[in-house]
């Protein structure tokens, strides 16, 4: 367990995922923008669902860089980091199921995200989020639910159009399961914890 502390805390590496972050952040957003080309504008905060959570996430190593903890920032990471990661990885192996084909974007979009979902709770003895920052990320996730399969601007995905009922239910559930794992690893009493400075 030492190692891996010293591995996650070390300052080099926090640089270089930093930048790894704000890299796939930049290019979620710019994967993005035909969708969000013809989108109402009140909407866009809530469309790029991946890059919002990698900015999340961004934000919180930038601030772990400057030896500062942002509960709020770490609260919004941990929940939509292991959503969104694990959503994606879900929606892609659906598609593989239903066409039988995956292209080699579908693989690297596997990937990403599910290294999207491991971090962010690899870093959770690191956070310092309080119960109301879990609130908060907590009512982020599930608003989130309603403006993409009640206003319909969940992420493109063609091939699954035809199962947006079951997609939303197991969505919602999801977003249940990764408050409920920010709360046993950042707020629970017991919980592990871990310093940077």
């Amino acid at each position: 367990m030492q190692y891996v502390y010293w591995f996650l805390a070390n300052r080099k590496f926090l640089l270089l995922l930093f930048v790894i972050n704000l890299v796939g952040t930049i290019y979620g957003y710019i994967w993005y923008a035909p969708q969000l080309a013809r989108t109402d504008w009140f909407f866009w905060p809530f469309v790029p669902d991946s890059p919002t959570a990698s900015l999340f996430f961004t934000i919180v190593l930038l601030g772990f860089l400057w030896r500062k903890s942002w509960g709020l920032m770490e609260a919004l990471a941990i929940v939509t980091l292991f959503k969104y990661g694990i959503w994606a990885v879900v929606m892609n192996g659906l598609v593989w199921k239903v066409t039988g084909y995956l292209p080699w974007e579908g693989y690297m979009l596997m990937a990403s995200h599910l290294g999207m979902a491991v971090q962010g709770l690899l870093y959770s003895p690191f956070y310092r989020i309080k119960p109301w920052h879990l609130a908060v990320a907590a009512l982020w996730a599930l608003h989130n639910e309603i403006i993409d399969y009640v206003f319909m601007q969940y992420p493109v995905y063609s091939q699954l159009n035809l199962y947006i009922k079951e997609i939303g239910y197991f969505t919602f559930w999801l977003s249940v399961l990764s408050i409920f794992l920010a709360w046993y690893l950042t707020v629970r009493e017991k919980r592990v914890k871990w310093t940077l400075y």
